[in-house]
């Protein structure tokens, strides 16, 4: 296993997770949706590809906007991904993981809806919902 290569599980052990090239870096994100989908915030790296993912069929996707879809075990319920509809970019929950260690804590997203009942100690790039858009409208 390289170091850039991550495995994971669900709870239950129906879906495994291999991600290849994670990013070492893991944000937050602080949107009503992510908030509303985990009971806070969605921690989570991202896959530099797609991540396979062994039984597949226990896979649902929902459709969560024009632009997204979030996965989940359909049998547990654990949360497996939040993608790009055209499957070009996978966030993948940190907390999937059991050996990724090496992750640094670098940026929250949907700063701005962020509620005062939690905080993050550690410094991050932050970045509100207009400039989350605005960078998405650039590409």
């Amino acid at each position: 296993m390289s170091k850039n290569t991550a495995h994971g599980k669900c709870l239950c052990g129906a879906v495994r997770a291999i991600v290849n090239r994670v990013n070492d870096e893991m944000h937050a994100c602080h949107c009503g949706m992510c908030r509303t989908w985990g009971g806070g915030p969605f921690l989570s790296v991202a896959s530099q590809g797609k991540p396979y993912f062994d039984g597949e069929e226990n896979i649902q996707v929902y459709d969560s906007s024009e632009w997204a879809q979030r996965g989940f075990c359909k049998i547990c319920g654990t949360h497996l991904f939040y993608r790009m509809r055209d499957e070009s970019q996978y966030f993948v929950p940190v907390g999937l993981f059991d050996d990724l260690n090496a992750v640094h804590f670098a940026g929250q997203i949907f700063i701005d809806k962020k509620p005062a009942y939690y905080t993050f100690a550690e410094k991050t790039h932050n970045m509100t919902e207009a400039e989350v858009f605005a960078q998405f409208s650039e590409k």
